[in-house]
């Protein structure tokens, strides 16, 4: 849970492909928590300006002079830089390159030193890390967000860790390849669409199909069932490797954690030797990245 022992306020912003979240974070005793967010939504496919007024638009009313903004984006992104390249990801093409941090800068009416960027992934799990559950905190935790694909964050003692051989290329499991092809073939939204389609003739969206799955249809339930365990499967040695303590699930899918459970667990048991691992969804959902921006920025000017 959240410690009452911080100081001061940060403003931080979530950027997800259709949606924009900013907030005001205050840590300071007795007010601790999220007092304010803006939700948005957000067309990342959209031209320069429309992306850039989005954000705007969500973080303009919270503006608080000399209080410096932390943004979590999705990569592909240079965070020291504050550009990204967005490749191969099919979004953000309008500002690939684009200097954020001077563009944000300008429209939030601050200076650009004041704007500093974090992995979107790596706050999530930064969040659950810190304040996902009662003291004490796990030692070593990867947090997994299922959705359009998987992010990934591999933390240690509250730091995202993104090279070394205990974690897949640039700490990202989307990096990692199960039966020969990439891991989002087989888990992510359109793998089970895909996957739900071949076994009935029925294209759904997830979220359909997650209902007919809790609802009893065989068939919904086992495109669920294939997705996790191949995840299981794929993530399992690299919780070895990294001797991860916990395995936190967020992200849009982890809402449907009773389909997910059992099949996950199963898969990591054919996987890992780690017996003792904790595997939970996520609690916070999505508080749990504007939480661990403000964390990532709290740490970062300690």
């Amino acid at each position: 849970m959240i410690p009452d022992h911080f100081s001061a306020a940060q403003l931080v912003m979530d950027v997800g492909g259709s949606h924009v979240t900013a907030a005001t974070v205050d840590f300071s005793p007795g007010r601790v928590g999220i007092l304010r967010r803006v939700d948005g939504e957000l067309d990342s496919l959209g031209t320069r300006d429309e992306i850039l007024g989005a954000l705007e638009a969500a973080g303009r009313p919270l503006v608080t002079q000399d209080i410096p903004w932390s943004i979590a984006m999705p990569g592909p992104f240079d965070y020291e830089l504050g550009t990204g390249s967005f490749k191969g990801i099919g979004k953000f093409a309008a500002i690939a390159g684009l200097d954020l941090r001077a563009a944000l800068a300008e429209r939030l009416d601050t200076r650009p030193s004041l704007v500093s960027f974090l992995n979107d992934a790596d706050a999530y799990g930064i969040g659950e890390w810190a304040f996902g559950q009662e003291e004490p905190r796990p030692a070593r935790l990867v947090c997994l967000t299922l959705g359009t694909g998987v992010g990934s964050a591999f933390i240690r003692d509250g730091v995202a860790i993104t090279s070394g051989d205990d974690v897949p290329a640039e700490g990202a499991a989307y990096t990692i390849e199960y039966d020969g092809k990439p891991l989002e073939e087989t888990v992510s939204t359109r793998a089970i669409r895909a996957s739900y389609a071949g076994r009935s003739g029925d294209d759904l969206d997830v979220a359909d199909i997650a209902r007919r799955a809790s609802a009893g249809d065989p068939t919904a339930a086992a495109a669920f069932t294939d997705a996790m365990t191949a995840l299981g499967r794929a993530i399992g040695p690299w919780l070895d490797r990294f001797d991860a303590t916990a395995l936190v699930v967020g992200g849009a899918m982890s809402r449907s954690w009773p389909l997910l459970d059992r099949a996950l667990r199963g898969g990591l048991a054919e996987a890992s030797k780690a017996r003792a691992l904790e595997v939970r969804p996520s609690q916070l959902l999505d508080e749990a990245p504007l939480l661990g921006t403000a964390e990532w920025a709290r740490r970062s000017n300690a």
